[in-house]
């Protein structure tokens, strides 16, 4: 206590002693036994109130011991149960729950994990489906953040889901003793990692596939993968293997023969003492979509360029095209995507309207025989003029075109084009692919644009002779190929209209296994604005299975979800439609028997380990839990700790002082007024 305090409290014992005496002895002649017990309780109740007024404070001191925390991480997995490691799991926790020594040193918890936390229940199931080591022990590190923790990991080490638990170390204090669950023994293994494949394919093309193998054993072994469609075999190759060349990729282009959902089932030979053939196999699946395109070739004169764009545009299966006059009939128009209008003269009138009309994209080529005057009145996107000499016009390459890829196409010692092209003015605006050079001077006149407007596109190549650059293509590659992929690019560009559709699905056609079984929607107002207030329904029947079940999607952030994960394996049709408008889409998926779990063979010693050793625990297996308890109980960071807290009191907060200061004057009073006393 200061000197201060003591003063003031010297003082009010002074003054409250004065004030007593002054009361009772001044000017009085009495000096009885009563007169001293009423200066006396006047004393203590003046010293006590000036007590409260000095605000006088005690600190207070109270000790507890704060044991270490001890966490029991169990893996709730599927694997576990697999393995057969659930009995030890079991046996463990109950080894540890009985030690009374470890009761009394550490405050234990117990959790289970499987792709979350959760609080340890009165049994282990075994049974989820996937396994987050990582996300259970950052869980715990943020719920014990700066505590004396120490973390007991029952698990077969296998991780299925999130960040690498291996790397755990780097972010935390906290010692982990990993206990290994399961078959520590490694086995012969030959398994499907991984197949890579486009989830669309266009009919009579070649998509490719790509296959991850991975081996896991000492000896040289041969196998044989192959790879079916749909139940019959389209691939087979011979693989070998050793323990240093052990994992392979396999790429191979497969050929689209018929329209529709393709399963897709990669399979490697079991070796003769494989134990887990479960991943030995994996299905995926794509879509083979007829994307036929038409295309007219509308000319009024014989030309070479007409059988050089032919022959170039149906390089590719998925398009054909036909040669028309522009005076043929109006009704062979109607299946053509894409027009292409050479040197257009007045006859060409009605298939110029037909196309602003319809709507149609078109490619107009021009050249020595085109009437400028007329096409003028025909298209709005350039204006030309008249009466121009024809010149040879070489094309430069824009680097800076972005409309579709042009890095493979090259333009150097192409020959020049036929061109009697007058300066032309711009009304749209456009893309330069090519830009235009006469005698070696580069002009403001394009050589070959591309414009687009809200529901058509349109394209302008400004020069005949167009074969020449084939035959160039040649002579520069011995093949087509460049020349013929760049015209495909352009002629995919202009047939493609962009059209902005207010429902979209979102789904795979193949799901292994339930958890994953996920279908996601999105739909847009008039205004393409994201409408967080439909209502979708979603009809689901069965192919195999009686299934039929009507589900409502549920809004999830900036779309809509329904989770699948309880329908059974098979497959299955459905019809997603938006209630109360026209918007409905159907489409099909399968669900396949699978479970990632079952992927592992045997425990992951290896990794736990070296998660032990970047913590400063250490790896103990299910017959050791003895000296893990030793270890817990001996070591001196997991000593618990006495902690002091002290604590300010006021003497405002002494109840038992007001009591005393009332009881005095109380009894003061009393007295006066039993022996007749003002």
């Amino acid at each position: 206590m200061q000197i201060e305090t003591v003063l003031w409290i010297i003082l009010a014992a002074i003054f409250a002693l004065s004030l007593a005496l002054f009361q009772y002895y001044y000017k009085t002649k009495r000096r009885d036994k009563l007169i001293v017990l009423l200066s006396f309780f006047r004393f203590l109740g003046v010293f006590g109130i000036l007590l409260l007024v000095i605000n006088l404070k005690f600190v207070k001191k109270e000790y507890s011991v704060v044991k270490p925390k001890l966490v029991l991480l169990v893996d709730n997995s599927s694997s576990i149960k697999n393995a057969d490691a659930g009995a030890s799991a079991t046996r463990v926790l109950k080894e540890f729950n009985k030690n009374t020594s470890l009761k009394d040193r550490f405050t234990i918890s117990q959790y289970n994990f499987g792709e979350g936390l959760s609080e340890f229940n009165d049994s282990l199931t075994f049974s989820d489906k996937n396994t987050n080591i990582g996300a259970a022990l950052k869980s715990v590190k943020d719920i014990y953040r700066g505590g004396n923790t120490a973390i007991v990991l029952l698990t077969d080490g296998n991780q299925t889901l999130g960040e690498d638990y291996e790397f755990f170390g780097n972010t935390s204090k906290f010692p982990v003793f990993p206990v290994v669950l399961g078959d520590t023994t490694r086995y012969e293994d030959l398994k499907i990692t991984q197949i890579n494949r486009n989830k669309y394919a266009f009919l009579k093309n070649k998509y490719p596939l790509e296959v991850h193998v991975s081996y896991e054993g000492k000896k040289t072994v041969q196998a044989v993968l192959t790879v079916s469609e749909n139940g019959k075999t389209i691939y087979r190759k011979n693989l070998n293997f050793t323990a240093t060349d052990n994992s392979k990729v396999i790429e191979t282009n497969i050929t689209a023969t018929s329209v529709g959902i393709k399963k897709l089932k990669a399979t490697i030979s079991v070796l003769e003492n494989e134990k887990n053939t479960v991943n030995n196999s994996k299905t995926v699946a794509l879509e083979v979509i007829d994307e036929k395109t038409n295309i007219a070739i509308v000319s009024a004169i014989a030309h070479p360029d007409i059988g050089a764009l032919k022959k170039a545009i149906e390089s590719n299966e998925q398009r054909s095209v036909h040669v028309l006059k522009p005076t043929s009939n109006a009704k062979a128009w109607e299946d053509i995507d894409l027009f292409i209008l050479y040197q257009p003269i007045l006859s060409f009138q009605n298939i110029f309207k037909y196309c602003n009309m319809a709507r149609k994209n078109s490619l107009v080529i021009t050249g020595t025989k085109t009437d400028w005057r007329f096409l003028n009145t025909v298209q709005s996107e350039y204006v030309f003029e008249e009466g121009y000499p024809v010149q040879e016009v070489i094309p430069l390459l824009n680097a800076t075109f972005s409309k579709f890829d042009l890095s493979d196409f090259e333009v150097t010692d192409f020959p020049p084009l036929q061109s009697n092209l007058s300066p032309l003015i711009t009304i749209k605006a456009d893309e330069v692919i090519l830009n235009t050079s006469i005698r070696g001077i580069q002009i403001e006149t394009p050589l070959l644009t591309v414009s687009e407007s809200e529901n058509s596109k349109a394209g302008f190549l400004f020069g005949e002779d167009l074969w020449k650059w084939r035959m160039q293509s040649f002579r520069n590659q011995q093949n087509f190929k460049k020349f013929d992929a760049f015209i495909g690019k352009l002629m995919l560009y202009l047939v493609s209209t962009k059209q902005k559709n207010r429902f979209i699905l979102d789904y795979e056609q193949i799901y292994l296994g339930q958890n994953e079984a996920i279908i996601k929607a999105s739909v847009f107002d008039e205004a393409f604005v994201f409408d967080g207030n439909a209502t979708i329904d979603l009809k689901i029947k069965g192919k195999d299975n009686s299934v039929n079940k009507e589900v409502s999607m549920l809004m999830n952030a900036l779309s809509y979800e329904a989770d699948l994960s309880d329908l059974p394996a098979g497959d299955y049709n459905f019809t997603a439609r938006v209630k109360n408008t026209n918007n409905v889409k159907s489409g099909a998926f399968s669900i396949l028997e699978y479970d990632v779990e079952q992927q592992f063979l045997f425990s992951n010693e290896l990794k736990l380990n070296r998660l032990a050793t970047s913590t400063n625990g250490e790896l103990y297996y299910p017959n050791e839990i003895n000296k893990l308890n030793k270890v817990l109980l001996e070591e001196n960071r997991f000593t618990p700790v006495q902690q002091s807290k002290e604590n300010v009191v006021s003497l405002v907060e002494f109840k038992i002082l007001l009591a005393l200061i009332l009881l005095a004057f109380a009894i003061e009073w009393f007295l006066r007024k039993f022996n007749g006393l003002t």
